[in-house]
């Protein structure tokens, strides 16, 4: 799609969202791609009021950014939603067409491929996941590209691990799910992926092995979590939130500006900045 002086609008919508990075992010972009017309903003919507913001949308709008709660309350809204979105029933982008269309897309799934690419992670033979909510199923379509073997989900509940192994079925991965009591073990893991709440994994800190392999931790805010901490002290590579972040953010203005590559590097040292004196 090529860019459009007829739109030039995006912007974010989840609830919280004074929170997200997204606008430092895009911004960035647009001011390294010379886009001096383009604006990127933040709204606070919920579930009730996002048809009602949607049909109020003009043909000056390009795309959206959604977080939650917003991620699979917008697919009955669209017009088309992508395979991708599709495997894991989230859309974290709505790209507006010429014609007024609505077309949903997941770029955390190749987000994540991406960020643990340019670390130098291409494949792995298995892989751990700590933690098993919506993060949890992206994280699992992305081990479905990169791990070759089972993949160990450790998880607070049994309903828990059977949506964990039911996403597994879905996607094409060999999913064995454990109790969060033995989420030490996972740490042994060639890839540990932790999709959990902050502090959920501070526990773990003492338990990283002499030579880890690779950690996947998805926050950004606080960094460095503490696991992530401890996992660099014994030269792990770590691959943190931002990276996802970034890269993510990355495919959403390409997709929504037609111009590609847009700028890692100026946009990751953007986040880096803006998260600087939180």
């Amino acid at each position: 799609m090529a860019s459009d002086d007829r739109r030039h609008r995006a912007a974010v919508l989840g609830s919280p969202i004074a929170h997200s990075l997204s606008p430092v992010l895009h911004r960035a972009a647009y001011a390294e791609l010379g886009l001096t017309d383009w604006t990127y903003d933040r709204f606070e919507v919920d579930e009730a009021g996002l048809p009602a913001f949607l049909e109020g949308l003009d043909a000056s709008w390009a795309g959206l950014s959604l977080t939650m709660p917003l991620k699979r309350a917008v697919i009955p809204l669209l017009d088309a939603v992508s395979e991708t979105a599709s495997s894991v029933e989230a859309v974290n982008t709505v790209v507006f067409t010429e014609d007024g269309r609505r077309t949903g897309d997941n770029t955390d799934i190749p987000g994540m491929i991406a960020a643990l690419r340019e670390r130098g992670v291409e494949k792995v033979e298995s892989a751990a996941v700590l933690g098993a909510g919506a993060t949890a199923s992206s994280a699992l379509a992305a081990l479905s590209e990169i791990c070759a073997g089972p993949v160990t989900a450790y998880v607070r509940s049994a309903e828990r691990g059977r949506e964990m192994r039911g996403w597994g079925e879905r996607l094409g991965v060999d999913v064995r799910t454990r109790d969060w009591s033995r989420a030490a073990e996972a740490l042994c893991a060639p890839l540990v992926v932790a999709t959990t709440p902050a502090g959920a994994t501070d526990a773990l800190t003492g338990d990283v092995p002499e030579r880890p392999g690779t950690l996947f931790d998805v926050l950004y805010e606080p960094w460095p979590t503490g696991l992530a901490a401890s996992w660099a002290a014994r030269n792990g590579p770590v691959v943190g939130g931002l990276d996802l972040l970034v890269h993510q953010a990355v495919l959403q203005v390409e997709r929504m500006t037609g111009r590609a590559p847009a700028p890692l590097a100026a946009m990751r040292q953007a986040g880096e900045a803006a998260l600087a004196p939180r």
